[in-house]
């Protein structure tokens, strides 16, 4: 894939549809052209060895079919397939399987806010690349559930997970006796090492019934996620000596990556990454033993400074090294401590902008956003692609069934010290009082958000989404009509936890997260 291609496709007559003008768009792996109504999007010529290698025509087309496989599940009006791309890279046909040169990812043309997400740069980070990072890893995952799951009655579970981790805390005191007579450090290590031993007791049946269940398959492991995220070695990525077994939960996988990216201060990425990895999988047991793998990622890479700190000759090396020891060691220690979770119930129409307040707020403060649409799709077995069977799917039997599943899900990640956001209508006080009393029941805080705007705003708001997605606007409007008479007023009760943001003000988003925090005292 050449700039002359992409220049080339500035031409109107490249396309087999009307196209308005083109804006092309560059990230770190892929060009974005939009031409109207339309988005494509090509992934770039990168031959690193990584799990995202797109060295090839051929691979292009088969990682964007994945893509746009997994991106269904959650966003299906906006990914309309992988097209052929024809001709010569000075004369390209778009959508012309005669003999292909290149593949792109056709997608119904994003909004600006959606565009600024997916163009987002931080610290040669982008958002692209960690969502196709985490398709791939879930596709890896289910894929692996078929072809490599264990024997289910093999024992000593506990003994796999907990083996690995005294090993890494043996080297690192062996470490310590020989090149650091530090008394603080090795206080730090003992409470440390208590602290994960009481951890692993308390979630042996934990990870027995993941491993009942299945969830102990083949894995991509550390180096490779590594190489794939960055597209490089980091200083760790050749230190194997401690790495955990290939084979082992999925949800280490995960764990490595999030703590990579709280380990470079990349919180709002890893908030990202696991709400992705959270919807597309459906594995929300997970995050019960989220906290293990991490503390082990995390004590691994402190393990690896350490060592190379007894080894190291330049003082300058020995104390860069030892500044790194303490800083995994104190990532460890965070995830050794139990954290107070919260509840953030979202209250709102269609058009309210509920979504994407919530979508905000979780990358900021951290936290699992547990989506109605998603979830009610998930539950009655349907993908996003069978838009037909919408009506189906929002009689008051099929609402109920998504509304106790959401519960279900709520009470699972609290119980697992994990902080929610509920974004559903919720627009009758009996399905509030569901996600309250999974949150009042083990003495967690609750807040409910009212997301609001006037009746003007709401209709413009709908319009403009319908149009968007090929909907009809009058069909739309009648279902926000029908959700505002039926919506129960909030009663005094209920007013002992509610904030309202209007979502037409400026800097509604930073004035969200004040609320909450406040709400919570969060320090």
């Amino acid at each position: 894939m050449s700039d002359t291609l992409i220049q080339a496709l500035q031409d109107a007559t490249c396309y087999d549809h009307p196209i308005g003008k083109i804006e092309i768009h560059e990230t770190s792996a892929s060009w974005l052209l939009l031409t109207g109504e339309h988005a494509y999007k090509i992934k770039k010529s990168l031959n690193d060895g990584s799990l995202l290698d797109a060295s090839t025509p051929d691979k292009r087309r088969r990682l964007g079919e994945r893509e746009v496989r997994l991106n269904r599940r959650l966003y299906a009006e906006r990914y309309l397939g992988v097209v052929p791309i024809s001709g010569s890279p000075a004369s390209p046909r778009i959508n012309d399987a005669s003999a292909p040169i290149e593949y792109a990812v056709k997608m119904r043309r994003c909004s600006r806010r959606q565009l600024a997400n997916v163009l987002q740069v931080e610290d040669e980070l982008y958002r692209e690349s960690i969502d196709e990072l985490i398709a791939l890893m879930v596709d890896f995952h289910e894929q692996a559930a078929t072809q490599d799951a264990p024997d289910r009655e093999t024992p000593e579970v506990g003994a796999a997970t907990l083996d690995p981790l005294e090993e890494a805390f043996a080297s690192i005191r062996g470490c310590l006796d020989e090149c650091l007579d530090d008394l603080e450090d090795r206080q730090t290590l003992e409470a440390l090492e208590q602290q994960a031993r009481e951890m692993h007791a308390r979630l042996e049946d934990c990870f027995a019934a993941r491993r009942r269940e299945g969830f102990l398959r083949k894995r991509l492991g550390s180096r490779a996620i590594e190489k794939a995220l960055y597209r490089q070695s980091s200083d760790f990525a050749d230190h194997e000596a401690g790495a955990a077994p290939r084979q082992g939960d999925v949800a280490c996988d995960l764990a490595f990556l999030l703590m990579d990216l709280e380990s470079r201060n990349k919180t709002s990425f890893a908030n990202h990454s696991l709400n992705r990895y959270l919807e597309l999988s459906g594995d929300y047991s997970l995050v019960k033993v989220l906290g293990f793998y991490k503390l082990y990622h995390a004590l691994d890479r402190a393990r690896a400074a350490i060592i190379g700190y007894s080894q190291a000759m330049d003082s300058e090396k020995r104390q860069a090294l030892l500044s790194k020891y303490r800083h995994y060691l104190d990532l460890s220690r965070r995830y050794s401590c139990f954290q107070f979770p919260y509840l953030v119930i979202g209250v709102g129409v269609p058009g309210s902008g509920k979504s994407r307040f919530t979508a905000e707020m979780v990358q900021r403060l951290g936290s699992v956003r547990l989506r109605s649409d998603v979830e009610r799709k998930r539950l009655h077995g349907f993908t996003h692609e069978a838009s037909s069977a919408g009506k189906a799917l929002y009689q008051p039997g099929a609402t109920a069934r998504t509304y106790q599943r959401l519960a279900k899900l709520c009470g699972i990640l609290l119980e697992a010290s994990q902080t929610v956001c509920i974004d559903a209508t919720c627009l009758k006080r009996e399905q509030r009082d569901l996600f309250r009393h999974q949150a009042e029941a083990r003495g967690l805080a609750v807040i409910i958000v009212s997301f609001e705007a006037d009746p003007a705003v709401l209709e413009r708001r709908i319009k403009k989404r319908a149009q968007r997605s090929g909907e009809s606007p009058d069909a739309s409007l009648e279902i926000l009509k029908r959700q505002l008479r039926r919506f129960d007023a909030f009663d005094d009760d209920e007013r002992r936890y509610l904030v309202r943001l209007d979502t037409t003000a400026a800097n509604a988003s930073e004035t969200l997260v004040d609320l909450i925090q406040q709400q919570v005292r969060i320090v």
